[in-house]
């Protein structure tokens, strides 16, 4: 009869490969001779690695769906049930620790980072767009050898320490035996090549940071905090990798008149009680210069006039958003006598006088007052 590989690692036969994996490894540290040097132990020890060379193979493991014995002989597994355990020290360290599979040299070759640059702009600016010069200071390839990092007619060396392989193996012993271990060559740091000539001008780095001038075309209708890509404007990656991107963060200057909600825009005008009471016209500097603002008789403080597609341009489709004019109605606090004089016979004139001090409603003088303290 076939050899029960599940039930020796006690994992259903729908087991995944992770689930064998952990199987394996918790069993193999409790039966592993260096830790428990029983008899019965090292016989389960043989037992469930074998099983676990079995199915962590997809073609045996295949074989035991079948009902077959890759282990048996035979069975193409290259022994039989009780062979010696045949796994390799690969298979014991990709079952232990995930595996220690060589890594090979790191390119010199790399890709470059990002970079962000901030951009400070005018509200005329963001609203209808610009175009901008910027400063940057990145990483450029190095001129003088072109990205090689070695100097002129030299070239880089295969690095005698790790051979080129960019790592040094080493043995340590544990529970398991022997164990090997590898770490980046600390000659080349990994790459497997030395430069014995680096380029004078940039080190062997193939790089080299510079100042320079580029312009960006900033788009109708931006935000603050609204970035733009500029792709390959940023850092050049060691040995002349390609450049990552550049973002130009905006960032809006405040206005003196206007504030800003997506795209809209507001601002506060200050009226006269009597012009608010007969009606006027005002002049308003907007965005696209003077405006005439009508303001109707009778308009009260916290009234809006709304003047279309006066605001920022839309980013993303067409059109506008609009300017809001909030109206604040401006009480005199000092009169002279006429003036006083001629205030209160237009309070008599209208039924609006009142004793002073009283609480009642309706008076002109009570709403004024209501008015200023915010009251309907």
């Amino acid at each position: 009869m076939a050899t029960d590989y599940y039930g020796a690692l006690g994992v259903r036969q729908d087991a995944t490969g992770e689930e064998i994996k952990r199987a394996y490894r918790k069993l193999a540290r409790q039966l592993h001779p260096d830790v428990n040097p029983e008899p019965e132990a090292q016989r389960r020890f043989t037992e469930v690695s074998t099983a676990y060379e079995v199915l962590s193979d997809p073609k045996k493991r295949e074989m035991v769906d079948l009902g077959g014995d890759p282990m048996a002989p035979g069975g193409g597994g290259g022994g039989g049930a009780g062979a010696p355990f045949t796994m390799g020290f690969q298979d014991i360290m990709d079952a232990f620790f995930g595996g220690t599979a060589s890594r090979g040299p790191r390119p010199r070759t790399r890709a470059g980072a990002d970079a962000l640059i901030r951009l400070d702009l005018d509200l005329d600016e963001t609203a209808f767009g610009v175009n901008q010069e910027l400063t940057v200071d990145t990483a450029v390839v190095c001129a003088t050898c072109t990205g090689a990092g070695s100097a002129a007619g030299t070239h880089p060396q295969t690095c005698d320490m790790c051979g080129g392989r960019g790592e040094v193996q080493s043995v340590q012993r544990s529970f398991l035996g022997q164990v090997m271990t590898a770490r980046p060559c600390a000659n080349c740091q990994g790459f497997g090549s030395v430069i014995p000539h680096p380029c004078s001008q940039c080190g062997g780095d193939g790089r080299v940071r510079t100042r320079r001038t580029l312009t960006v075309k900033v788009p109708a209708g931006v935000e603050d905090g609204m970035r733009i890509r500029l792709s390959g404007e940023g850092e050049v990656g060691p040995g002349g990798g390609p450049a990552g991107d550049l973002y130009v963060e905006i960032h809006e200057r405040p206005h003196d008149v206007f504030s800003r909600d997506g795209n809209d825009l507001h601002c506060r005008v200050t009226v006269p009680m009597t012009a608010a009471a007969l009606g006027t016209n005002l002049k308003l500097a907007t965005l696209d210069g003077d405006e005439e603002v009508e303001i109707k008789a009778g308009t009260q403080s916290g009234n809006i006039v709304r003047l279309p597609a006066r605001g920022v341009p839309k980013l993303r489709g067409t059109g506008r958003g609009d300017l809001h004019v909030h109206l604040e109605v401006k009480t005199p606090t000092r009169l002279d006598p006429e003036q006083e004089a001629l205030l209160r016979q237009l309070a008599q004139l209208r039924g609006e006088e009142q004793p002073e001090g009283t609480r009642t409603t309706g008076g002109f003088f009570s709403k004024v007052r209501d008015a200023f303290n915010g009251h309907g």
